[in-house]
């Protein structure tokens, strides 16, 4: 970036402060923040009238206020798809791991507290069979199914529209209209839908109770899709086995009982933390400049009227 444009650069992990933020967006013609960057409607509308495009590293742009940049004539743009394998990877870690007590087992090892192998000793539950039940069957949703038919899971999922039948077909997979009728029928639950109004809290505490006893839940998407409290609830009670969380509603904290729960893998937002997914994003940003830049709609528009739907 620095090579094709007069680039202003953030040099460290740090995020930038909202004083940060607003000095940046005052004068510059394009603004590249991350997931940790909360653009706003009142940072749009402070923004000076040179900003018009919000190149977004990343597939995510809730914490962005699409409408607001829409109504101020700035363009959207995110990079979709580079994280996708990366992302589905980290998934079936909790997918295996949950079940197979991995997060314990290697406690256990490591406070020297193992005295062996015994008959009964650190039982999980097995993979083959199990229902794994998909929430959103996107790009990761999809590519999550395609690991789990090597593992024998018999795989279930709701979206807003059936997929194709002979995507269905590719990948075994078998549609449930219902949200409530999937939790209900699935062992291991994976969430990989985006947060809107209406997805925000939608595993909450009448979800849970619904969810088989000894079920689990894995959520690399949002750590707003889940009540938090609902589901340590359910996982200090038994009802849930366990959890595999790689995102949480107030990161970078992450609630002390879940830290404590010796069957909640809790992993610090690496789903896209891959050396070649950061660079293929990083690369997607940049096209999304240059034909900004060059008077051309830019590959990866986000379109405002799509939010939401």
């Amino acid at each position: 970036m620095s090579e094709l444009f007069d680039a202003t650069l953030n040099t460290d992990d740090a995020p930038m402060s909202r004083e940060d933020l607003t000095a940046a967006m005052a004068d510059c013609d394009v603004l590249v923040p991350t997931v940790t960057d909360r653009i706003d409607a009142e940072l749009i509308a402070g923004a000076g009238d040179r900003l018009r495009l919000i190149a977004n590293f990343g597939a995510g742009t809730e914490h962005i206020d699409l409408s607001a940049a829409a109504a101020r004539g700035i363009k959207v743009t995110n990079t979709p798809g580079v994280f996708t394998d990366d992302t589905a990877d980290i998934a079936m870690a909790g997918i295996i791991g949950v079940p197979r007590r991995i997060r314990e087992g290697t406690g256990l090892v490591r406070r020297g507290d193992w005295t062996g192998w015994a008959p009964s000793g650190m039982l999980g539950r097995k993979l083959g069979g199990k229902v794994l039940g998909i929430v959103g069957m996107g790009r990761i949703g999809q590519a999550v199914a395609h690991r789990a038919r090597a593992f024998g899971l018999e795989v279930a999922y709701t979206n807003r529209r059936p997929l194709p039948g002979a995507v269905e077909s590719m990948l075994s997979a078998r549609f449930v209209a219902d949200l409530d009728t999937l939790v209900a029928e699935a062992d291991i639950l994976t969430l990989h839908c985006p947060l809107t109004d209406e997805t925000r809290g939608m595993m909450d505490a009448r979800r849970f109770a619904l969810m088989k006893p000894g079920a689990s839940i894995i959520n690399t998407a949002r750590g707003e899709l889940i009540d938090q409290e609902a589901m340590i609830d359910a996982l200090h009670s038994g009802h849930l086995v366990g959890a595999g969380l790689d995102v949480y509603p107030d990161e970078p904290r992450v609630d002390r009982r879940l830290l404590d729960h010796p069957n909640v893998m809790t992993l610090p937002h690496i789903g896209s933390a891959t050396a070649e997914g950061r660079e293929a994003s990083g690369e997607k940003v940049i096209a999304n400049i240059r034909f900004w830049a060059d008077g051309h709609r830019p590959p990866d528009q986000v379109l405002t009227a799509l939010v939401g739907r």
